[in-house]
Protein backbone atom coordinates (compact mmCIF):
# COMPACT_ATOMS: atom_id res chain seq x y z
CA UNK A 1 0.00 0.00 0.00
CA UNK A 2 1.42 3.74 -0.30
CA UNK A 3 -0.07 6.96 0.79
CA UNK A 4 -1.10 9.55 -1.42
CA UNK A 5 -0.89 13.26 -0.26
CA UNK A 6 -1.78 16.24 -3.11
CA UNK A 7 -1.17 19.62 -2.65
CA UNK A 8 -1.65 22.43 -4.94
CA UNK A 9 -4.86 23.36 -5.59
CA UNK A 10 -6.83 26.37 -5.25
CA UNK A 11 -8.99 29.47 -6.82
CA UNK A 12 -7.58 30.18 -10.11
CA UNK A 13 -9.32 33.01 -13.10
CA UNK A 14 -10.20 31.54 -16.11
CA UNK A 15 -7.08 31.05 -18.31
CA UNK A 16 -4.83 30.76 -15.41
CA UNK A 17 -3.19 27.88 -14.02
CA UNK A 18 -2.14 25.51 -11.43
CA UNK A 19 0.46 22.74 -10.63
CA UNK A 20 -1.18 19.62 -8.44
CA UNK A 21 1.59 17.44 -6.52
CA UNK A 22 0.93 14.28 -5.27
CA UNK A 23 3.76 12.89 -2.49
CA UNK A 24 4.05 8.96 -2.13
CA UNK A 25 4.89 7.75 1.38
CA UNK A 26 7.14 5.15 -0.93
CA UNK A 27 9.03 4.34 -3.91
CA UNK A 28 6.99 5.52 -7.41
CA UNK A 29 9.29 3.58 -9.59
CA UNK A 30 7.61 0.66 -9.41
CA UNK A 31 3.94 1.57 -8.82
CA UNK A 32 1.97 0.60 -11.95
CA UNK A 33 -0.04 3.00 -12.54
CA UNK A 34 -0.03 6.95 -10.95
CA UNK A 35 -2.73 8.88 -12.31
CA UNK A 36 -4.96 12.14 -11.43
CA UNK A 37 -8.84 11.88 -11.19
CA UNK A 38 -11.68 14.60 -10.38
CA UNK A 39 -14.83 14.51 -9.12
CA UNK A 40 -17.17 17.47 -9.57
CA UNK A 41 -20.30 18.41 -7.23
CA UNK A 42 -23.07 15.61 -8.90
CA UNK A 43 -20.69 13.96 -11.36
CA UNK A 44 -18.72 10.89 -11.11
CA UNK A 45 -15.08 11.05 -10.62
CA UNK A 46 -13.18 10.53 -14.04
CA UNK A 47 -9.69 9.72 -15.20
CA UNK A 48 -7.87 13.10 -16.00
CA UNK A 49 -4.25 11.44 -16.84
CA UNK A 50 -1.89 8.92 -15.98
CA UNK A 51 1.22 7.95 -16.13
CA UNK A 52 2.63 3.85 -16.59
CA UNK A 53 5.90 2.83 -14.44
CA UNK A 54 7.98 2.75 -18.01
CA UNK A 55 6.48 6.48 -17.97
CA UNK A 56 3.86 6.59 -20.79
CA UNK A 57 1.01 9.07 -20.68
CA UNK A 58 -2.15 9.10 -21.27
CA UNK A 59 -4.92 12.00 -20.97
CA UNK A 60 -8.62 12.54 -20.99
CA UNK A 61 -9.39 14.10 -24.30
CA UNK A 62 -11.01 17.40 -22.40
CA UNK A 63 -7.20 18.28 -20.94
CA UNK A 64 -5.51 17.04 -23.74
CA UNK A 65 -2.84 20.33 -24.91
CA UNK A 66 -3.82 21.80 -21.47
CA UNK A 67 -2.84 19.23 -18.69
CA UNK A 68 0.48 17.38 -18.23
CA UNK A 69 1.26 14.55 -16.27
CA UNK A 70 4.92 14.19 -14.64
CA UNK A 71 6.68 12.72 -11.98
CA UNK A 72 9.79 12.97 -10.36
CA UNK A 73 10.92 9.14 -8.90
CA UNK A 74 14.07 10.93 -6.81
CA UNK A 75 11.02 12.64 -5.08
CA UNK A 76 8.59 10.03 -4.98
CA UNK A 77 6.25 12.86 -6.60
CA UNK A 78 3.42 12.65 -9.09
CA UNK A 79 2.68 16.42 -10.89
CA UNK A 80 -0.03 17.43 -12.77
CA UNK A 81 0.69 20.67 -14.24
CA UNK A 82 -2.71 22.29 -15.42
CA UNK A 83 -2.85 25.70 -17.90
CA UNK A 84 -5.79 27.46 -19.87
CA UNK A 85 -8.13 26.63 -17.24
CA UNK A 86 -11.57 27.10 -17.92
CA UNK A 87 -14.81 27.01 -15.39
CA UNK A 88 -15.03 23.24 -16.11
CA UNK A 89 -11.97 22.35 -14.56
CA UNK A 90 -13.34 23.07 -10.72
CA UNK A 91 -13.45 19.87 -9.31
CA UNK A 92 -11.83 17.79 -6.22
CA UNK A 93 -8.89 16.11 -8.24
CA UNK A 94 -7.13 12.42 -6.60
CA UNK A 95 -4.59 10.90 -6.94
CA UNK A 96 -4.27 7.70 -7.16
CA UNK A 97 -2.04 4.72 -7.47
CA UNK A 98 -2.27 1.40 -8.69
CA UNK A 99 -0.78 -0.88 -7.33
CA UNK A 100 -0.32 -4.81 -8.23
CA UNK A 101 -0.22 -7.82 -6.06
CA UNK A 102 0.59 -10.99 -6.72
CA UNK A 103 -2.72 -13.32 -6.70
CA UNK A 104 -4.43 -10.13 -5.66
CA UNK A 105 -4.27 -8.32 -8.95
CA UNK A 106 -4.55 -4.86 -9.32
CA UNK A 107 -5.08 -2.41 -6.03
CA UNK A 108 -6.15 1.43 -6.08
CA UNK A 109 -4.55 3.94 -3.51
CA UNK A 110 -6.34 7.36 -3.02
CA UNK A 111 -4.95 10.63 -1.48
CA UNK A 112 -7.79 12.54 0.22
CA UNK A 113 -7.74 15.26 -2.62
CA UNK A 114 -7.25 19.14 -3.34
CA UNK A 115 -9.75 21.36 -4.67
CA UNK A 116 -9.38 23.16 -7.97
CA UNK A 117 -11.88 26.07 -8.18
CA UNK A 118 -11.60 27.99 -11.51
CA UNK A 119 -13.49 31.49 -11.34
CA UNK A 120 -15.13 32.63 -14.85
Amino acid sequence: QVQLVESGGGLVQAGGSLRLSCAASRSISSINTMGWYRQAPGKQRELVAKITSGGTTSYADSVKGRFTISRDVAKNTVYLQMISLGPEDTARYYCNANLMFPGLGAVDNWGQGTQVTVSS
